[in-house]
């Protein structure tokens, strides 16, 4: 499984043979790219409707949209997006060679256009080369998207225990969703080996000095080792076992 971070919330995820983009915005400081840059991926995934987390997304209507069914359906009725997926909290998709679970996210979601839209419930994935079972799996590798999110106790007492994510990029700039501290304890709950921040530094309210976030893990006695990638850097997940 290969991460690519091209800052902000935004990840390209490939699991086999299947490209999973999430969150596209591409209009941050950590990437070069644009959205014409980029390959069409399989999937587009989308955590909410805010609009550093959609704003591309027109970019990529070839892909299938996935995400929750008030979200998707938006996207479809203002991006033109013809093939959607629309799930929901607590629900597991086959999404090409990916298996991807949804859970909350602590946030808000409204969409402020000419009227309030509902894009339904925040949320975070667990993006898996296996189906989750209650039987562990040493050889699933597992990738836990958060979202936008504040610290939730489900970190510790569903994600981690039950989904097993090996690795989780986290909202660390703080204003908006988690930062440093909070970002911490939720990498020491959720038990990862490996843990990457994101979410900070695109815009002044969320700009952080990261040295903090990684002081912060390695306060809380946690294993999970911190890689601040740059923008565009790619993370070989399976390559680490």
């Amino acid at each position: 499984m290969e991460l690519t971070w091209h800052g902000h919330s935004t990840w390209h995820v490939t699991v086999g043979s299947t490209d999973i983009l999430i969150d596209p915005f591409f209009d941050n400081p950590h990437t070069d790219l644009s959205p014409e840059d980029v390959d069409t991926p399989d999937y587009v995934l989308l955590t909410h409707g805010h609009a550093d987390h959609i704003a591309d997304v027109g970019a990529f209507t070839d892909a299938t949209v996935a995400g929750t069914p008030e979200l998707v359906g938006y996207v479809a009725d203002e991006y033109g997006a013809e093939d959607t997926v629309g799930f929901n909290l607590g629900g597991t998709v086959e999404l090409g060679d990916a298996y991807v679970t949804m859970h909350r996210a602590d946030h808000t979601n409204g969409i402020q256009t000419d009227y309030e839209y509902s894009a339904g419930p925040p949320a975070g994935y667990v993006i898996s080369n296996t189906k989750p079972t209650q039987i562990s799996d040493e050889e699933s590798v597992a990738f836990y998207h958060a979202g936008d999110t504040a610290l939730m106790t489900e970190m510790r007492d569903v994600i981690g225990p039950f989904l097993e994510p090996d690795a989780a990029a986290l909202p660390v700039g703080d204003h908006f969703t988690m930062g440093p501290m909070q970002g911490a304890i939720a990498a020491d709950w959720l038990d990862v080996d490996h843990v990457f921040p994101m979410h900070y530094d695109t815009f002044p309210p969320v700009e952080i000095d990261i040295d903090q976030f990684v002081n912060e893990v390695a306060g809380t006695g946690s294993d999970a080792e911190v890689h601040v990638l740059d923008g565009d850097e790619t993370f070989d997940l399976t390559e680490g076992y």
